[in-house]
């Protein structure tokens, strides 16, 4: 079945909707027909957003929300059932590149990346698990990163948030199957998008762009993939740490994958 029957008519909610990753996503499901719903805490970029999808014919809903707030995730759930009756596909992107060194131990800052990488996903799938097990299906797509499977110098909070989440997403996935709700953990590459628009990467780790991350998303929804890694070969990286660790410190200290700081 082609991707835009597939999706057609499904209710797709989308956090971080206002920028990269998330923003690309609501583009391309709006494309295959689906209706979307604009999540995040920058209400004016959502409306925006809004009306270019509007503008070609597709359905999007603006619902502004803070995802570290239980609260606002709950009543952005039950809005877009009133809206449009339940919700198929929870695309949970919100996030924030936190950076810090691990050996300072600053607190808060752990603290702040707890909060949207982790927490903030969290809040949102336990808004929506309730209708999902109650229908018996629907789909989750929790976006991660790379730095889960290999940290990243200086990316300290942002790695722990996310090391936690890809734990929490392997749990989730084999707990949903009975329900019939589907999980997929993205780990895409470092990615073009505002989160890290000052950093110059080293040319081994391009950035890629956001809209091949939403494809991959598709794909990943359509298949019902447990995990997709963008690119795709990069899916030797997780083990190659597990078995050589110290050959990739190496290799990332010599290569700076951590990349600099724009002028």
């Amino acid at each position: 079945m082609k991707a835009q029957h597939f999706f057609q008519n499904k209710v797709i909610l989308i956090t971080g909707a206002s920028s990269g990753i998330g923003r690309a996503t609501a583009l391309i499901f709006a494309h295959l027909n689906a209706k979307v719903i604009l999540a995040s805490r920058n209400e004016e970029k959502l409306e925006s957003l809004k009306q270019e999808i509007e503008s070609t014919g597709g359905q999007a809903l603006v619902i502004k929300t803070d995802v570290t707030s239980f609260e606002d995730t709950q009543k952005m759930v039950m809005e877009s059932i009133l809206k449009w009756g339940n919700i198929d596909i929870l695309i949970a992107s919100a996030g924030a590149y936190i950076k810090d060194r691990s050996h300072e131990i600053n607190i808060e800052s752990f603290r702040e990346s707890f909060d949207i990488n982790f927490f903030g996903v969290l809040n949102s799938i336990k808004s929506v698990l309730p209708e999902m097990k109650r229908r018996g299906k629907g789909h989750i797509v929790i976006v991660n990163s790379l730095d889960a499977r290999k940290g990243i110098i200086g990316d300290s909070p942002y790695v722990a948030a996310k090391s936690a989440l890809d734990g929490y997403g392997d749990v989730l996935r084999q707990e949903l199957t009975r329900y019939g709700i589907g999980i997929t953990s993205i780990f895409p590459a470092r990615v073009d998008t505002p989160m890290i628009e000052n950093i110059k990467v080293p040319w081994i780790s391009p950035k890629i762009s956001p809209f091949r991350v939403a494809k991959a998303i598709v794909k990943g929804i359509k298949r019902n993939k447990a995990v997709v890694i963008v690119p795709a070969s990069n899916f030797i990286l997780g083990p190659l740490n597990n078995i050589f660790p110290r050959l990739l410190d190496w290799l990332y200290l010599k290569l700076r994958i951590e990349g600099l700081n724009a002028e």
